[in-house]
Parts: C-alpha cells; structure tokens; sequence
C-alpha cells in the first residue's frame, strides 16, 4: 500500500474528530467526563484493534475513521472540559498539570511503540494499545468525580451569546487555528527544516529533539510562576516564541537550530494550555465543552493539512517558509493584543 493512503487515511480521522468535537464537548457539559471519557476508551480500542486486523485501504480507512471517533471525545480538549466542570475556575493548574504529565507522552510511547514493532509487529503493537485503553485508560476515567452542581446548574443561566462574544470566539479560534498550524507543520518538518537551514543529519536531529524538553519545561515554568497572571499574558508570550525562534534560524542558519527548536517548543508548550484555560478565564464554566469543540474545531481541520501544505512551502522557498509560520504566530500575538480580560458573558 502507498504511504500516501496512510497519512490521507490518518488526515481523515483528524477531520472526523474536528466534526465531532463540539458534540463531544456538549455531552462533557451535560453529563460531565466521567461518563463520556470512558466511552472514548472503547472507542479507541476498537479503533486500534480494526487497525491491527485491518487487510487493505477500506480497513485502513474504516480503522482510521473510528480512531477519528475517539480523538474527538478522549484527547486535551475532553480533558479541559471534564476539569473544568469538577473544579470550575479554579481548574488552571489542574489542565496545567495535565499538559504537563503528558507532554511526555510521546517521550515515552514511541519508544515503547518502536521496540513492540521489531518484537511483536505492528499489528500486535496496535493490539497492545487497544488493551492499554481498557485496562488503563478506562479505570481510570471512571473514577472520575461527578462535575460540580453548581456549575451545572449556571450552565442553564448562561446569557445569549451577543455579538462580542462570537467575535471573542472566533478570534481565539484563529488563534487556536494558527498556533496549531505552525505546531502540527513543526512535527513533521522539524529535521528537515533545520538541515535546509545548514545543519547536518544528526545535529538536526539532536536539535529537533530539544522540541520535548523544551515543552515541559515551560509548562513547569506556567505552573509554578505564570499562573500568577491572566492567562492572555502566557499566551501573548508563547504566541511571539516562533516567530522570534524564526527569525534566528532564517538570518543565522544552522548555529540557531537548538535556539529555534527550544524557543518553538516552550510556545507550543504553553499554547497547549492556554487552548484550556483562556476559555475558561474568558467565558466561565457555563457551555465550556460545547464552546471549546466549536473553537478548536478550524484548528483540527487546520492541523490536517499542514503537513501537506508546509512540504509545499519547503520544497520551494527552503527556510524562507518561516515566513509563513513566523506570520501566523505575530497574526495571533495581535489578535489577543486586542483581546480584553473581561469576560463578555
């Protein structure tokens, strides 16, 4: 089979939990994550074992489509939303706490996924991952406390949406859009990217690896001192790390390559955050999940095609197409510029 039907087939479940994100969101609100987290356990385990049996491109699909399913319900977006209902405001070092837990998780899972497939296969890697789901995974999300009654409850008081707020919502959804863009063309291209900006194969590799550290260590630094402030300075700050880190690389080269990596990963790091808590700062808890899947939906369908599209961009101006991730990252830094600390409700 053709890698290309691979990734098409993965774009598809991307596009498929863009889709199902906000439903996913309004049934968190509803009924809380301690009843929709688990059903995106089974589905992602189906999703993974189809794909560990799966014999050609309609399996693939099929697999892909299903995993799709559970992204839309069981990744960050869920979780902010199941936080947000158990601890209302005060829920920024708890989605502080989880991004930081799991900006490990492909630290430690590719790992584990690259030794599974030279020792079992691929398809038995997929099975053991499917089973990771219900014998970790769902535990674990049923143990869940219930949402708070009192943030239910101001769910069914909260005002109309009036023309402020759509415009709040659909600046931060460009913001979400734009940052996610630059993240999602950087976990495809980073080595790439930096030997076309002169560095060798390995130091590329050595530098792109920074990437994690990097993330991790500005999410300590968010949890420990930024979270003295509204979360629009953290994301004023992480917005602006990429296209700085850009402009070093694009007017120094290859002696920049760690320097970009770091500065792009520590943005993404606190972006990541900012994704869970500026909704909650701006808006409150009332209609938190079904707001987070609608204004986080342009970024899934965005973070699709950005492979796609970053490959054309490099392949033709070279390091040069930081011009276009180093625009989008200053777009959004003047978007929540303009964006006040008031919550419109």
């Amino acid at each position: 089979m053709a890698t290309a039907w691979v990734f098409t087939a993965f774009s598809c479940g991307l596009l498929l939990s863009a889709l199902l994100g906000p439903a996913a969101g309004r049934l968190i609100d509803v009924y809380g994550g301690r009843r929709v987290l688990p059903v995106s356990n089974l589905v992602f385990a189906a999703g993974l074992a189809l794909l560990g049996s799966s014999q050609g491109v309609v399996g693939l699909f099929a697999s892909w489509l299903v995993i799709g399913a559970g992204m839309g319900a069981g990744l960050y977006e869920a979780a902010f939303s199941t936080l947000a209902g158990i601890y209302g405001q005060e829920a920024r070092r708890s989605i502080t706490g989880i991004t930081l837990i799991a900006g490990f998780a492909s630290t430690v899972c590719w790992p584990i996924s690259a030794y599974l497939d030279v020792t079992i296969g691929w398809r038995a890697t997929c099975y053991v991952w499917a089973a990771a789901h219900l014998t970790l995974g769902l535990p674990i999300n049923l143990l869940l406390p219930k949402p708070r009654r009192a943030e239910k409850a101001a769910e069914h008081q909260a005002a109309a949406s009036g023309r402020r707020r759509l415009l709040l919502m659909g600046g931060l959804a460009f913001v979400f859009a734009a940052t996610w863009f630059c993240s999602t063309a950087m976990a495809a291209h980073l080595p790439r990217l930096l030997q076309e900006s002169g560095a060798s194969l390995a130091a590329a590799v050595a530098a792109a690896a920074l990437v994690g550290p990097a993330q991790v260590g500005a999410r300590v630094l968010e949890f420990w001192f930024m979270r003295r402030f509204h979360p629009l300075v953290s994301a004023r700050i992480a917005s602006l790390a990429h296209p700085i880190g850009a402009a070093g690389l694009m007017a120094a080269g290859s002696p920049a390559a760690s320097a970009f990596a770091v500065a792009h990963g520590a943005g993404n790091g606190v972006m990541t955050i900012a994704i869970g808590t500026l909704p909650l700062a701006l808006f409150g808890t009332a209609g938190y999940g079904l707001r987070q899947g609608l204004m986080i939906a342009p970024a899934r369908f965005i973070s699709a095609s950005a492979p796609f599209l970053f490959d054309l961009l490099l392949s033709r101006y070279g390091t040069a197409s930081l011009l276009v991730t180093g625009g989008l990252g200053i777009s959004a830094f003047a978007v929540l510029t303009l964006i006040g600390r008031r919550s419109p409700a």
